[in-house]
């Protein structure tokens, strides 16, 4: 008789292991998703403990090595974000809310590869939509006469048989939480089903040379469902982002192994598909209107690309024990310390008022070069005096009231250029890395005290 298997209770959420059910998660905070599986599934691949090991081999860090050869799609939003292209062999993992356009994106990708010359095989294997459905998709994409390979299934054992015999160029999953081993006593989506799953896809891809695109649900939280350790084990990691209200989609790496994180591509979806946008910052532009006040134009940097936003700010007398903060499209707590540095270094009175915030276009913005921007755009608000139509601003607000330099100034200031941008407010640049002039006048200023002198 075997061995019977222990058991442990596993989060769904974040893969932490508890002794025993609880109904909260201490680690992701996330309540009934803890559920009963046993140690060690069959299904996963081990090895022998009665085979020895054997010795490895070093090697200096100093070498020949191979050129990094890249399948490129006519989709090249799509290859910016990937490095330059799809890497034979690599995995990447794409999340992103439910209905913002994952599949969509990922059919008109098989859709571009399986066209390019020598027909590569694509193979499109859907686990949550039935042939008919994704057929649906394709003619409303007007991609019907595509060779892609379509199937629908989720055993994974049936899927690497039918790999292991192909000359696959692009394998897609759709999505990694519907498959299954039926080695494993779980249900489909569960920690140990997700990761072994994944292991032997992976594995597979490895070995023959095919670049496997895994999509993966997302949490509450916006992080990708399922085991962290999923991250890990892939390549590339890619986030699909977007309002549901806005006509564009944001496609984001964090992980790249083989190329830049914090890279992006910009897609407008339109009622034929997603479509590229070579010019997002015209794009996010489009709609604003000059001479309001509270309405500050960001020249920010995404990755390797330069995008021109809109941040608009309103401030009103609160009706409120403690003053409304409601922030969209940047971090809250960065707001708070802007503004509490306009209240002590400025001496504006920003406590009795309520400050809502915006980035125009549901761009959402990480980097700290927005802080002067937003600044100016509460101050304009605050004053109900508009800014300068023609006018960009970037840098860093510290706490003592400084503004400090932003990397890539030059980029910047050549985007606002291209764009019509005639001035600039900037940091004071080190006298060795003095910004060019690009035909825009700069205004740098050293301390935020200063900025109050654009609105008296």
């Amino acid at each position: 008789m075997g061995k019977k298997s222990a058991l442990e209770y596993v989060c769904n959420n974040c893969g932490t292991v508890y002794p025993k059910w609880q109904g909260k998660c201490d680690a992701c905070g996330e309540w009934n998703c803890i559920e009963e599986e046993k140690q060690g599934g069959e299904g996963f691949s081990t090895f022998s403990q009665k085979r020895k090991g054997r010795m490895i081999d070093f090697v200096p860090l100093s070498g020949e090595q191979e050129k990094l050869s890249r399948l490129t799609t006519s989709i090249k939003e799509v290859d910016r974000v990937c490095g330059g292209g799809l890497v034979p062999g690599s995995v990447i993992l794409v999340g992103g809310d439910p209905g913002i356009g994952k599949s969509t994106l990922l059919l008109q990708v098989s859709a571009s590869v399986a066209n390019l010359p020598g027909k590569p095989e694509c193979y499109y294997i859907s686990g949550e939509e039935a042939i008919d459905q994704v057929r649906i998709r394709a003619r409303r994409l007007k991609l019907e006469q595509s060779p892609v390979n379509l199937a629908s299934a989720t055993d994974v054992k049936d899927i690497l048989a039918t790999l292991e015999k192909s000359s696959a160029a692009v394998v897609i999953i759709d999505s990694i939480q519907t498959m299954y081993l039926e080695d494993i006593d779980s249900a489909p989506g569960t920690v140990n089903q997700v990761r072994a799953c994944a292991y032997e896809l992976i594995k597979l891809a490895k070995k023959k040379g095919f670049t496997l695109f895994l999509v993966g649900h997302v949490t509450k939280q916006g992080a990708i469902a399922g085991p962290r350790v999923l991250e890990h084990m892939v390549d590339t990691v890619l986030y699909f982002e977007g309002e549901r209200g806005h006509h564009f989609r944001i496609l984001r790496a964090v992980k790249n192994r083989f190329g830049a994180t914090d890279e992006i591509g910009v897609f407008e979806m339109q009622d034929e598909g997603l479509v590229e946008v070579e010019n997002p910052s015209a794009l996010f532009l489009a709609e604003r209107q000059g001479n309001i006040s509270g309405s500050c134009v960001f020249a920010g940097v995404e990755g390797s690309r330069p995008v021109l936003v809109e941040i608009q700010a309103l401030v009103s007398p609160t009706g409120y024990a403690s003053p409304r903060r409601a922030v969209v499209g940047w971090d809250s707590n960065r707001l708070s310390m802007v503004l509490a540095v306009l209240e002590a270094r400025c001496g504006l009175n920003l406590s009795s008022q309520d400050v809502y915030l915006n980035i125009a276009g549901g761009l959402r913005i990480s980097e700290p070069a927005a802080d002067l921007a937003v600044a100016m755009a509460v101050i304009s608000s605050l004053k109900n005096k508009p800014m300068p139509a023609d006018m960009v601003v970037f840098g860093e607000i510290g706490l003592s009231g400084e503004i400090r330099m932003v990397s890539q100034p030059n980029q910047r200031l050549k985007e606002a250029r291209k764009l019509g941008f005639l001035s600039a407010i900037t940091p004071p640049a080190h006298h060795d890395k003095k910004a060019k002039n690009y035909d825009i006048t700069q205004h740098e200023i050293g301390n935020i005290q200063r900025l109050i002198n654009w609105f008296d």
